[in-house]
């Protein structure tokens, strides 16, 4: 094939006959995207980018062909092929990560459930304490007050006691 010649279909505006000598170097192209780790559709689809952009340079009227088509084209789509190839791999980062952070939440959304679970074998006076100190944030001097306990250190005693509790109550249901 010869390139002077192909040029010259460009410029005379036979391009269906530049391309078509130009895909008789389609099987080389191919072969360099196989052997990139690429399938036969990949090695179409760069190929008809290259073709794309080596038309778009064409028509500007500063181009010039400063090697065969074949070099121009290879590494148009060595070039679209090593894009291509980090995108999809920024593509299957963002899916892991997205995968892990997905199986993250279910992960705390089953450790939730199953201290609710625990919380709620607790006795009331337990719940009520627990609540009163995590929930609405009360001192022990208030929680002291309101569930009638002599101090608040009986009150932070009892907190204590509860918490041991709910803790044994959620290792057990875990088992």
């Amino acid at each position: 094939m010869n390139d002077k010649k192909i040029l010259g279909f460009f410029e005379n505006g036979k391009r269906e006959k530049a391309f078509k000598e130009l895909y008789k170097l389609y099987p080389r192209i191919e072969r360099l995207i196989l052997s990139k780790g690429g399938t036969k559709q990949d090695a179409s689809d760069v190929f008809q980018e290259a073709l794309l952009i080596l038309n778009r340079n064409i028509e500007k009227s500063n181009f010039k062909l400063t090697s065969t088509f074949y070099t121009y084209l290879f590494s148009v789509s060595r070039f679209i092929w090593k894009d291509e190839q980090r995108r999809n791999i920024q593509q299957k980062s963002i899916e892991s990560i997205e995968d892990s952070s997905i199986e993250n939440q279910v992960k705390e959304e089953k450790k939730y459930q199953l201290a609710e679970m625990a919380f709620s074998e607790l006795g009331e006076r337990c719940k009520q304490l627990l609540t009163l100190f995590y929930h609405q944030k009360l001192s022990f001097k208030m929680i002291a007050d309101r569930m009638q306990f002599s101090s608040d250190r009986v009150a932070k005693n009892q907190k204590y006691k509860c918490l041991a509790k709910a803790k044994a109550n959620f290792k057990a249901i875990q088992s």
